[in-house]
C-alpha cells in the first residue's frame, strides 16, 4: 500500500494552486509518472532531496513529492525555463 495515498499526493500538489485556476494533477495517473522519472533520476545518481535512509528510489520520490521538494510541472512551463 502507498503512503501517503494518491488523495493525500495529489492535495499537496494542487495545494499551490489558486481559486479558479486548473489543478496541477488530475488524476493518479501524473503521480505515477512523476515518482517515476523522479526514480529513475535517483537511479541515475541524482541526489535525493530528502533522507533515503535505505529506502527503494521511488519510496524517496514519492517522499519528496509529499514533503514539497519536488514539484511537477507540465510541459509548458517546463520549456519556458
Amino acid at each position: 500500500m502507498l503512503h501517503p495515498s494518491y488523495s493525500d499526493l495529489m492535495e499537496v500538489v494542487n495545494s499551490e494552486v489558486q481559486e479558479g485556476e486548473a489543478p496541477i494533477v488530475n488524476s493518479r495517473y501524473s503521480i505515477v509518472l512523476a515518482t517515476a522519472k523522479r526514480a529513475r533520476q535517483l537511479i541515475g545518481g541524482s541526489e535525493p532531496m530528502v533522507n533515503p535512509r535505505g529506502r527503494k528510489p521511488l519510496s524517496v520520490a514519492i517522499d519528496e513529492l509529499y514533503k514539497g521538494d519536488l514539484k511537477i510541472v507540465s510541459k509548458d512551463e517546463d520549456e519556458e525555463d
